[in-house]
């Protein structure tokens, strides 16, 4: 997963994330990474309009955005 993340950011994509949040609850979360550090990510969370820091291992997939989908978010 890490390594997955690390080329996400060297291409600057924007990704979907199914994650596990700290509650035990599964979210869907839009992202741009900011920074990789340990077992922690840093990244905007589109879905929340702030910075998060996101858990490694409790992210359980990720999908990239493609260019038409980011079109219509905006």
């Amino acid at each position: 997963m890490k390594e997955q993340l690390r080329k996400a950011m060297q291409h600057h994509q924007i990704l979907d994330i199914v994650y596990i949040a700290k509650d035990q609850s599964i979210t869907k979360r839009r992202i741009k990474l900011i920074k990789i550090s340990g077992d922690h990510v840093q990244a905007y969370c589109f879905t929340r309009h702030a910075k998060r820091n996101f858990i490694v291992d409790n992210i359980l997939a990720v999908h990239p955005v493609n260019r038409k989908a980011r079109e219509l978010q905006a």
